[in-house]
């Protein structure tokens, strides 16, 4: 505890800024996080263009980052906020993220990785990464090298069989967002109607932490989730 960051003496707490496109989400950190003495919500942000806004003008010591959000997903704001220098301490806190996510997380200057059911490590994650230290997969890091290592095996070694717990249905929707059809093609195509295809979408971009179908469909061919032959039908 005796190397912890220490606050700017303009603040008596360390300060925090939360991204989150859902209300209810930032409601129950922010008053999780008002319960302590050391803690404090500086500023919110519902989409990632406002979060690097948020970052860059009130400098907070942690940023709790979301990956699926609108405007600029999550992955890309971090890209931003690493090349205008502008990170801090940041701690993506998602519902869902897979190896690759958190491998390119770490790679772009994140600190920890905090899954949003887990909510009771959040302030032993945000000590963690004030000490300097990483947090991952529910623990403390300070060699963050074999941690990669590790996930980077994990992803070369079975890189057909991650679902990203995606249904056979959501599957199928997403090979065809891959050919290029539109909702009401996906919907004629499976027989199923316009509104369950868009369930399906929203289902799938929250396991994926995609929010654009041309993402989606890089995304999917990237991690062979379809086949050559979804790709030219």
């Amino acid at each position: 505890m005796n190397n912890l960051h220490t606050p700017s003496p303009a603040q008596a707490r360390y300060s925090v800024v939360l991204a989150d496109d859902d209300p209810i989400v930032r409601e129950v950190v922010r008053a999780k996080l008002s319960a302590s003495q050391d803690f404090e919500v500086v500023g919110e942000a519902e989409d990632g263009r406002f979060a690097v806004a948020q970052v860059e003008k009130l400098h907070p010591d942690v940023l709790l980052l979301d990956l699926l959000m609108p405007n600029l997903p999550g992955i890309e704001a971090l890209q931003e906020l690493a090349s205008k220098r502008a990170q801090g301490h940041t701690i993506v806190f998602s519902s869902t993220i897979g190896p690759q996510q958190i491998v390119q997380a770490l790679q772009l200057g994140a600190r920890g990785i905090l899954s949003k059911s887990r909510i009771s490590e959040l302030e032993p994650a945000i000590r963690c990464v004030l000490k300097g230290n990483y947090w991952v997969e529910g623990r403390e890091v300070s060699n963050i090298n074999s941690v990669l290592s590790d996930l980077s095996r994990s992803m070369e070694t079975a890189p057909q069989t991650r679902s990203y717990g995606l249904t056979p249905r959501e599957v199928e929707v997403i090979a065809l967002v891959t050919e290029g059809c539109s909702n009401k093609e996906v919907a004629f195509r499976l027989n199923i109607t316009e509104d369950t295809v868009k369930r399906h979408l929203t289902n799938i971009f929250d396991k994926v932490g995609m929010s654009t179908r041309l993402e989606l469909a890089l995304f999917a061919l990237k991690n062979k989730l379809v086949g050559t032959a979804a790709g030219s039908a």
